[in-house]
Protein backbone atom coordinates (compact mmCIF):
# COMPACT_ATOMS: atom_id res chain seq x y z
CA UNK A 1 0.00 0.00 0.00
CA UNK A 2 1.55 3.69 -1.04
CA UNK A 3 -0.44 6.89 -0.37
CA UNK A 4 -0.17 8.59 -3.24
CA UNK A 5 -2.23 11.86 -2.37
CA UNK A 6 -5.39 14.02 -1.75
CA UNK A 7 -8.22 14.28 -3.65
CA UNK A 8 -10.58 17.51 -3.20
CA UNK A 9 -14.10 18.13 -5.26
CA UNK A 10 -14.23 21.20 -6.86
CA UNK A 11 -17.03 23.26 -8.22
CA UNK A 12 -15.10 25.64 -10.81
CA UNK A 13 -12.23 23.29 -11.75
CA UNK A 14 -10.64 26.25 -14.00
CA UNK A 15 -10.77 29.09 -10.92
CA UNK A 16 -9.43 26.27 -8.66
CA UNK A 17 -6.72 25.87 -11.34
CA UNK A 18 -6.41 29.19 -11.24
CA UNK A 19 -6.17 29.64 -7.42
CA UNK A 20 -3.59 26.79 -6.89
CA UNK A 21 -1.57 28.40 -9.70
CA UNK A 22 -1.42 31.86 -8.82
CA UNK A 23 -1.91 31.82 -4.87
CA UNK A 24 0.57 28.24 -4.23
CA UNK A 25 2.34 28.28 -7.06
CA UNK A 26 1.14 24.66 -7.86
CA UNK A 27 1.16 23.75 -11.76
CA UNK A 28 -0.81 21.21 -13.10
CA UNK A 29 0.89 17.63 -13.70
CA UNK A 30 -1.74 16.16 -15.36
CA UNK A 31 -5.01 17.90 -16.84
CA UNK A 32 -7.70 15.11 -17.92
CA UNK A 33 -9.93 17.84 -17.68
CA UNK A 34 -12.64 16.57 -14.83
CA UNK A 35 -9.51 15.70 -12.75
CA UNK A 36 -6.65 17.18 -12.60
CA UNK A 37 -3.29 16.34 -10.33
CA UNK A 38 -1.21 19.67 -9.26
CA UNK A 39 2.08 19.20 -8.36
CA UNK A 40 3.27 17.57 -4.77
CA UNK A 41 0.19 15.01 -5.74
CA UNK A 42 -3.02 17.41 -4.83
CA UNK A 43 -6.03 16.18 -7.06
CA UNK A 44 -8.68 18.51 -8.29
CA UNK A 45 -12.10 16.49 -9.44
CA UNK A 46 -15.32 17.93 -10.61
CA UNK A 47 -18.03 18.49 -8.18
CA UNK A 48 -20.26 16.61 -10.81
CA UNK A 49 -17.84 13.44 -11.58
CA UNK A 50 -16.94 13.01 -7.75
CA UNK A 51 -20.99 13.01 -7.07
CA UNK A 52 -21.36 10.19 -9.89
CA UNK A 53 -17.98 8.62 -8.23
CA UNK A 54 -19.73 8.67 -4.35
CA UNK A 55 -23.32 7.86 -5.55
CA UNK A 56 -24.57 10.52 -3.84
CA UNK A 57 -25.68 14.67 -4.06
CA UNK A 58 -25.02 15.04 -0.74
CA UNK A 59 -21.28 16.84 -0.41
CA UNK A 60 -20.85 19.46 1.91
CA UNK A 61 -18.25 22.28 1.18
CA UNK A 62 -16.70 23.90 4.23
CA UNK A 63 -17.04 21.77 7.04
CA UNK A 64 -13.99 22.62 8.48
CA UNK A 65 -13.14 19.06 9.57
CA UNK A 66 -9.64 19.20 8.10
CA UNK A 67 -6.91 21.05 5.76
CA UNK A 68 -4.68 21.09 2.87
CA UNK A 69 -0.93 21.53 4.95
CA UNK A 70 1.65 23.56 3.05
CA UNK A 71 5.17 24.47 4.75
CA UNK A 72 6.72 27.59 3.63
CA UNK A 73 10.58 28.94 4.32
CA UNK A 74 9.44 32.44 3.46
CA UNK A 75 5.87 32.92 5.58
CA UNK A 76 6.27 36.46 5.70
CA UNK A 77 6.49 37.03 2.07
CA UNK A 78 3.48 34.55 1.48
CA UNK A 79 1.14 36.53 3.78
CA UNK A 80 2.52 39.92 1.84
CA UNK A 81 2.02 37.72 -1.81
CA UNK A 82 -1.46 36.68 -0.14
CA UNK A 83 -2.55 40.60 -0.51
CA UNK A 84 -2.60 40.81 -4.11
CA UNK A 85 -5.73 38.21 -3.81
CA UNK A 86 -9.33 38.11 -2.65
CA UNK A 87 -8.68 35.94 0.44
CA UNK A 88 -11.10 34.51 2.82
CA UNK A 89 -8.95 33.65 6.04
CA UNK A 90 -9.48 31.58 8.78
CA UNK A 91 -7.25 33.28 10.69
CA UNK A 92 -4.42 35.24 9.50
CA UNK A 93 -0.69 35.27 10.21
CA UNK A 94 -0.72 33.48 13.92
CA UNK A 95 1.53 31.81 16.33
CA UNK A 96 1.12 28.34 17.73
CA UNK A 97 1.44 27.40 21.47
CA UNK A 98 4.87 25.76 20.34
CA UNK A 99 6.08 28.74 18.41
CA UNK A 100 5.44 27.75 14.66
CA UNK A 101 3.62 30.81 12.58
CA UNK A 102 0.32 29.13 10.77
CA UNK A 103 -2.00 31.51 8.15
CA UNK A 104 -5.20 29.53 7.81
CA UNK A 105 -7.46 30.43 4.85
CA UNK A 106 -10.08 29.02 2.53
CA UNK A 107 -9.71 27.63 -1.29
CA UNK A 108 -13.00 28.79 -3.44
CA UNK A 109 -14.91 25.95 -2.78
CA UNK A 110 -14.14 26.69 1.55
CA UNK A 111 -11.50 23.73 1.61
CA UNK A 112 -8.94 25.14 4.54
CA UNK A 113 -5.48 25.72 3.41
CA UNK A 114 -2.63 25.52 6.17
CA UNK A 115 0.27 27.57 5.59
CA UNK A 116 3.22 27.11 8.21
CA UNK A 117 6.81 27.96 9.07
CA UNK A 118 8.85 24.41 8.34
CA UNK A 119 9.68 23.32 12.00
CA UNK A 120 13.24 23.86 10.69
CA UNK A 121 12.79 27.22 10.61
CA UNK A 122 10.90 27.68 13.95
CA UNK A 123 14.34 25.88 15.69
CA UNK A 124 16.85 28.12 13.82
CA UNK A 125 14.33 30.97 15.04
CA UNK A 126 14.81 29.91 18.92
CA UNK A 127 18.34 29.53 18.52
CA UNK A 128 19.16 32.69 17.22
CA UNK A 129 16.88 34.03 20.32
CA UNK A 130 19.34 32.87 22.09
CA UNK A 131 17.74 29.38 23.35
CA UNK A 132 19.92 26.45 23.77
CA UNK A 133 19.15 23.05 22.11
CA UNK A 134 16.75 21.98 25.14
CA UNK A 135 15.14 25.23 25.93
CA UNK A 136 14.07 24.95 22.24
CA UNK A 137 12.61 21.21 22.73
CA UNK A 138 11.36 22.23 26.22
CA UNK A 139 9.91 25.79 24.33
CA UNK A 140 8.04 23.35 21.21
CA UNK A 141 6.95 20.42 23.43
CA UNK A 142 8.99 18.07 21.14
CA UNK A 143 12.38 15.36 21.63
CA UNK A 144 15.51 16.85 21.87
CA UNK A 145 16.78 14.49 19.51
CA UNK A 146 14.32 16.11 16.83
CA UNK A 147 16.21 19.22 17.55
CA UNK A 148 19.59 18.46 17.07
CA UNK A 149 18.63 16.37 14.10
CA UNK A 150 17.19 19.66 12.39
CA UNK A 151 20.79 21.89 13.28
CA UNK A 152 22.51 18.94 11.81
CA UNK A 153 21.04 19.33 8.83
Amino acid sequence: MKYTGTLIAVRDMEASKRFYHDVLGLDAAADFGANVTLEGGLVLQTMETWKSFIRTDDVTLQNNAGELYFEEERLDAFCEHLKNFDIRYVHELHEHPWGQRVVRFYDPDKHIIEVAEKLDTVILRFMEQGLSAEETADRMGIPLDFVVSCLNR
